[in-house]
């Protein structure tokens, strides 16, 4: 998925659905690193994607936050 894509499909979601897909992320990167132990290849370039997908996720409630907080 293109990152703007992502972004847009982001913004869309409540509070609610940011955190569920952040632990979604976070158990599939488990998963990935377990795979990268035992040697697959291709888990590299994944992490990597779901490492950023988790950081604009992260970033994104973060900003919500500092919203609510100022008004």
């Amino acid at each position: 998925m293109k990152r703007r894509e992502e972004l847009n499909r982001l913004h869309e979601l409540s509070d609610e659905d940011l955190q569920g897909e952040a632990a979604r992320l976070k158990e599939s990167l488990f998963r990935l690193n377990f795979k990268l132990a035992l040697g697959e290849v291709d888990a590299v370039k994944r992490i990597r994607e779901e490492k950023k997908s988790l950081a604009r996720i992260n970033t994104m409630r973060r900003e919500r936050e500092r919203q609510a907080a100022s008004r």
